[in-house]
């Protein structure tokens, strides 16, 4: 279980996930830091268990969310605004867990 953009994901190996946008480019290689690693029968959790241990993945590509649109009004004052939002994510694939010494 990773922790990027706020959110925690479950991921494995060979997984392809959509998070919030990254300062990467296609192609780079990015590592996260678990905060959970559960192997089997093995479960790894906190600061001192999980000291050398590495979630890698690279950049498959970017991406964009559905459009979101909005209108906000006041009545009787003519006030009318309309907004819209597209969050941009980035793509990424997990290549690799590493348990760490624990």
């Amino acid at each position: 279980m990773i922790k990027t953009g706020g959110k925690q994901e479950r991921v494995e190996e060979g997984q392809q996930l959509t998070v919030e946008r990254l300062a990467a480019t296609e192609g780079d290689e990015i590592t996260f830091t678990p905060v959970l690693v559960v192997d089997g029968e093995t479960v790894l959790a906190g600061a001192s268990s999980l000291s050398g241990a590495a979630v890698s993945a690279r950049v498959v590509g970017q991406a964009k969310g559905q459009k979101i649109r909005g209108f906000t009004y006041k009545p009787k004052t003519r006030s009318r605004r309309s907004w819209g939002h597209r969050q941009h994510y980035t793509v990424i694939e997990i290549t690799g867990i590493r348990r760490g010494e624990g």
